[in-house]
């Protein structure tokens, strides 16, 4: 951070999506004019958009675009900025590129290159923190482990976002998983070394933020917990870390205020530990920059983080002690994934993205309705932040602004969100990053309440049926629809998405308006193209209804949650379908690898990996589905596949031919 008083006047924001955006309201507030970059991918993305100006960064790859630390600064001076604030991600902890930025006579909104160089390796951070007396676990040479080392942690020393780790519970399969990390850690950050630790069983993820000036005033600003993380990466953070004793408070503060200390920490950071279920706090490393959970501590302490970040850049000098804490906040990260299918990211057009305002709640996204989700960069659409009095007010309100909001487009977690914050362990703050190991199948099943996705169902069916008669007027059916008439029913079907469930409607039009059949309880209120009232068991309930896309529909419900139905054909194609044990691409991506030795005629066997897909930032195994012999391989290292792209097909063998290699051997 630039050491010398000056007045910020234009800022280039050295990244994309929800932060940068972000950033910008803030300055926008200030009065400081804001610069964009973006890559060919984002030519049309909000955050572009949304800046006084922006520069092209031509490419698509990370590597060619946002990670050209030389190319952003060329953009800052030719966009006529005098700062620059990195985000988080991409260069934000790239101490080459705060160097490169203060040497063109830039601001640098963010640590001293020192102190980002002393924590960008958490192995040397550790040695760091060790000598400042903060709290460690030991690390344990990969080489030299034992049965008794186990379960461990693979961690890339230049990582962050959850890539390049692994956990290991089988000393057999340390190999492997520690030459998957290394080539994750080397394609994400350029850097290949990875190291081990103790993996904590129901250990919590707990992190204090930090604020400090260049005059030696260095702020705790609470505790954060993020335990509830998949793939190591957080989904659910809130602030004050819940259950905490006193004692446990005052040494985490202590230690993250001696870690900055150490480094002559200027700026954002924060301090992240795991807590293990005694109660005893590890370091695990220093993050500088601002982090993606930021929010939750701003709205406990009614900051603005970013605000203050440019005037420690300017110079200024912060209060003796920063203002003190109110209610608690949480936040959930809307993902584009599917987490019942191993978390598969999800691309396409995002037809609405909207949360209703109410006091206590904001919405931080980087996409806006008509924006397309791509293959590109993390999946992450928006956070949703709620701060109420209570941790209790602040979790209903949350799960309720979540489940009314309107999302169409791809699949989201919003429902696992929705459930995870109604889970009685979450309710009771009983929290560690094994939550969704443990509760995955319970959030993701298709919903036990299938009466809701029939009556949605039923709602799309109508509104199309009004939309169909194209008059132009309001189509209304009133109380009494069930008298017998002499039209044929009409019969539709909608497949759910994503769980697959089929629902099929029948209904009849009348002269008096609408009825339904094989409803019992449910008497058609009002028919309109984008609006159903059902009068179910005597209550009258309401369906918002969109069809942005031929044959998709999106309902959503003030009581029943949010549905997306896809219309089936009434006589599907007899010939679709695919050559049997056809492995085909879950989504666009790019393959990194394939495994070592595998060609066409090879044996495989059920789960065994096969090649690697690449695909928003993170690496999805594809596997075996069946023990068999290799007929086909159309992957290859660096080639890029659409979803639903051959990759390979397994012929599975007969339980005959199984059984009979059992015996040879």
């Amino acid at each position: 951070m630039s050491s010398t008083s000056s007045t910020i006047s234009s800022v280039l924001v050295a990244n994309r999506g929800e932060i940068a955006c972000r950033v910008f309201r803030t300055c926008a507030h200030l009065g400081i004019a804001t610069v964009a970059v973006y890559s060919d991918a984002d030519s049309g993305a909000l955050h572009a958009r949304s800046a006084d100006a922006a520069v092209r960064l031509p490419g698509t790859a990370p590597a060619d675009t946002y990670l050209r630390g030389d190319l952003v600064v060329k953009a800052a001076l030719a966009a006529g900025a005098d700062a620059v604030h990195p985000g988080y991600g991409f260069l934000s902890e790239n101490a080459e590129f705060a160097r490169a930025v203060l040497d063109a006579g830039l601001v640098w909104i963010g640590p001293p290159p020192a102190a980002i160089d002393a924590m960008a390796s958490k192995t040397r951070a550790k040695e760091l923190m060790a000598a400042s007396g903060v709290p460690l676990l030991a690390p344990v040479d990969p080489d030299t482990a034992t049965e008794a080392d186990l379960p461990l942690l693979l961690k890339a020393a230049a990582g962050g976002g959850g890539r390049g780790m692994r956990v290991v519970r089988d000393l057999s399969s340390l190999p492997g998983e520690l030459t998957a990390a290394t080539a994750e850690a080397r394609s994400a950050f350029g850097d290949g070394e990875v190291f081990a630790e103790p993996y904590v069983e129901r250990g919590r993820h707990v992190e204090v933020q930090v604020m400090a000036d260049a005059h030696g005033t260095v702020w705790a600003l609470g505790t954060r917990d993020c335990s509830l993380q998949r793939r190591h990466q957080k989904v659910v953070e809130e602030a004050p870390a819940p259950g905490l004793d006193d004692t446990l408070r005052t040494t985490l503060h202590d230690a993250a205020v001696a870690a900055a200390r150490a480094v002559d920490y200027r700026g954002a950071g924060t301090v992240e530990f795991l807590v293990s279920a005694e109660g005893r706090p590890y370091f695990l490393e220093m993050n500088t920059r601002l982090q993606v959970e930021h929010p939750v501590t701003e709205s406990v302490f009614g900051i603005d983080l970013v605000a203050l970040q440019l005037r420690v850049a300017e110079g200024e000098a912060l209060p003796p002690e920063p203002p003190a804490p109110s209610g608690h906040a949480v936040e959930a990260r809307l993902y584009a994934e599917d987490p019942s299918r191993d978390w598969q990211p999800q691309t396409g057009p995002l037809h609405a993205l909207s949360v209703a305002e109410s006091p206590g709640l904001r919405l931080d996204s980087g996409y806006a309705a008509g924006d397309a989700v791509g293959v590109h960069y993390d999946p992450m659409l928006a956070k949703v932040i709620a701060h109420a009095p209570t941790r209790a007010e602040a979790v209903r309100k949350l799960a309720h602004a979540l489940e009314r909001a309107r999302i169409h487009g791809p699949v989201t977690n919003r429902d696992l969100l929705v459930r995870s914050l109604r889970h009685p362990d979450f309710a009771a703050g009983r929290l560690d990053t094994g939550f969704y190991d443990r509760h995955l199948d319970v959030l993701t099943e298709a919903s036990a309440d299938a009466p809701q996705g029939a009556y949605a169902a039923l709602a799309a069916a109508l509104a199309d049926a009004a939309a169909r008669q194209d008059t132009g007027t309001t189509t209304t059916a009133r109380l009494g629809g069930w008298r017998n008439v002499a039209s044929q029913p009409q019969v539709k079907t909608y497949r759910a998405e994503p769980d697959g469930t089929e629902h099929e409607i029948r209904y009849r039009a009348t002269r008096n308006g609408f009825t339904a059949e094989g409803a019992p309880g449910v008497r058609v209120h009002d028919v309109r193209t984008e609006h159903v009232t059902l009068e179910i068991d005597g209550v009258l309930r309401h369906f918002q209804i969109a069809a942005h896309t031929l044959g998709r529909t999106h309902v959503d419900t003030s009581t029943g949650g949010s549905h997306t139905l896809t219309a089936l054909p009434r006589f599907p194609d007899p010939t679709a379908g695919t050559e049997p044990g056809s492995l085909l691409a879950p989504m666009p991506g790019t393959v990194v690898r394939v495994a070592e030795g595998l060609a066409e005629g090879a044996h495989v066997t059920a789960g065994q990996p096969l090649l690697w897909l690449e695909a928003m930032k993170m690496e999805h195994r594809i596997s075996s589905p069946a023990s068999g012999t290799l007929t086909a391989l159309h992957a290859a290292p660096g080639r890029q596949v659409e979803v639903g792209a051959l990759l390979a097909v397994v012929q599975a063998e007969e339980p005959g031919e199984e059984s009979q290699e059992e015996q040879q051997s």
